[in-house]
């Protein structure tokens, strides 16, 4: 009876220990299912989100390339468009050069032609100054419609450049109308309108522009100025002034450094061969070898003018010539 309970009870234990390891391989399997899992899922998130931080990157990139394309193309736009810009500036500035070169012109033609009679040569000039305008004038209309149809083009927004073409356009029709008046006064002297309607070829405005070139230049070069008056006329026109000496005596005129050109005549120093004067003293304030020059008096011993003896001289140290006379 003993052995039959020890027996049942020794079953009972192993049912129990039976289950016991069951429970503890079913929690051990569990805990590696779920630490399985666990690592399975981290390795998804992982994956995930270097997936996601690739996407982010590549689309971020592209972004980035989007921008610095979109800013490149910009900045070529506006690089574009300031150089439209300039050049139409640079043509805006040779059309009103163009244009102060026709009027200049137009003034030497009216002075050339208001002898009633000149020379064979004179009037080949005229004909040759006619030339040169009526060249002038048909490029500048050709750049200023080119200019029109640039802005048109351009939406004509830049409403100062509209402005400035306007003005142009005004200015050459004013050009062309004083040039039409006085081409039919040049036909009332003997002048063929079939004359004065031709026009220059390229090379000739190229040799015509580079002759002008030098002429202004020289004309530049050989530009003097003189003024004559009293003490108190000169200071008056902020000319003079009077410095140096001791103590108020002595003080000797002089120059002022600031002044203006209209102030004085102006002339062509190889041209002046005398400075009328016609005053009983004078004197030179600017700074003039006496050599250069004579004092020139008449019969009455007043001194008529002051002539120029040697040009080059007298005008080396200052093209500026101040005759204080009393």
């Amino acid at each position: 009876m003993t052995n039959e309970v020890n027996s049942n009870r020794n079953v009972v234990n192993d049912n129990a220990a039976s289950r016991n390891n069951e429970k503890k391989a079913k929690k051990e399997g569990i805990k590696k299912g779920v630490t399985t899992t666990a690592i399975i899922c981290f390795v998804l998130l992982l994956a995930a989100g270097l997936v996601v931080n690739s996407t982010y990157k590549n689309e971020q990139k592209k972004h980035v390339a989007i921008v610095e394309n979109q800013k490149h193309s910009f900045t070529q736009l506006l690089t574009s468009r300031d150089s439209v810009i300039n050049e139409w500036m640079l043509t805006f500035d040779e059309i009103e050069k163009d244009l102060s070169t026709v009027k200049e012109k137009e003034n030497i033609i009216t002075m050339k032609s208001s002898d009633k009679e000149f020379s064979k040569d004179k009037k080949q000039q005229i004909l040759k100054d006619i030339e040169y305008v009526n060249t002038l004038l048909d490029q500048n209309k050709k750049k200023i419609a080119s200019l029109t149809a640039q802005l048109n083009a351009s939406g004509g927004t830049i409403k100062g450049l509209q402005v400035r073409v306007a003005e142009l356009e005004a200015s050459m029709k004013q050009r062309e109308t004083e040039i039409a008046d006085l081409k039919t006064t040049l036909t009332k002297k003997d002048f063929e309108i079939g004359q004065l309607n031709t026009r220059m070829s390229d090379q000739q405005v190229a040799i015509a522009q580079k002759d002008e070139k030098i002429t202004n230049q020289t004309s530049e070069l050989n530009k003097g100025y003189f003024t004559s008056g009293t003490y108190k006329s000169l200071k008056a026109k902020g000319l003079v002034s009077k410095e140096g000496g001791f103590l108020g005596l002595g003080k000797k005129e002089s120059l002022h450094r600031d002044f203006a050109d209209n102030l004085f005549t102006q002339v062509n120093i190889k041209d002046l061969k005398s400075i009328p004067v016609n005053s009983k003293e004078a004197k030179l304030i600017t700074s003039h070898p006496s050599s250069s020059y004579e004092l020139v008096r008449d019969k009455d011993n007043k001194i008529a003018s002051i002539d120029i003896k040697d040009p080059d001289q007298f005008w080396k140290i200052s093209k500026y010539a101040v005759v204080e006379v009393k």
